[in-house]
């Protein structure tokens, strides 16, 4: 059985309000400059844990792993070897190594594997709700019964696309 990490786990990610929809084709289905500086205002600093395809579709775009984080990648393949991230062959491996960093809190990254295997270690998440009929074929994992909402940001508009920032806390048990 896999040990609870010691500091705080939370997930930031954008989702469909509708589906839960997160992606298609290994691409996001929204870009959203606003939430794309929330995301490095609450990650900046901290280990961020995500998935090998992730990790590519981030480079891909910026050219280089996320700045000023220690980026860590599952992957199952042990001979993947990136410029700029640690590789982990689980998710137990990667909390392990966010962990000998000394970090205030873990963040998760995505995609939907990574999610699905993080969120029973989750303590809080910050999700973009995204009002949108964009079709995805990777979707964020079921988490209203295990989380109640803390926070909610007013509606904004970006292109037409209505959003909001809501947070939530994993409930007592």
């Amino acid at each position: 059985m896999m040990h609870f990490p010691k500091v705080p786990v939370v997930i930031v990610a954008a989702i469909s309000a509708k589906d839960r929809a997160i992606g298609y084709e290994n691409k996001l289905l929204w870009h959203i400059p606003e939430d794309l500086k929330r995301f490095k205002n609450l990650t900046q600093g901290h280990p961020i844990i995500m998935g090998r395809k992730t990790f590519e579709s981030i480079v891909a775009i910026l050219g280089k792993p996320l700045p000023g984080r220690v980026n860590i990648v599952v992957t199952r393949n042990p001979e993947y070897a990136e410029p700029g991230a640690i590789t982990a062959g689980s998710l137990e491996a990667a909390f392990a190594i966010a962990e000998r960093e000394n970090p205030t809190e873990i963040h998760i990254g995505g995609g939907a594997e990574i999610y699905n295997a993080a969120l029973p270690f989750t303590s809080r998440l910050h999700l973009t709700l995204v009002d949108s009929d964009a079709v995805g074929d990777t979707f964020f994992p079921e988490y209203e019964n295990d989380f109640v909402e803390t926070d909610r940001w007013g509606v904004n508009t970006h292109e037409g696309i209505s959003y909001e920032w809501v947070d939530y806390r994993r409930k007592e048990s």
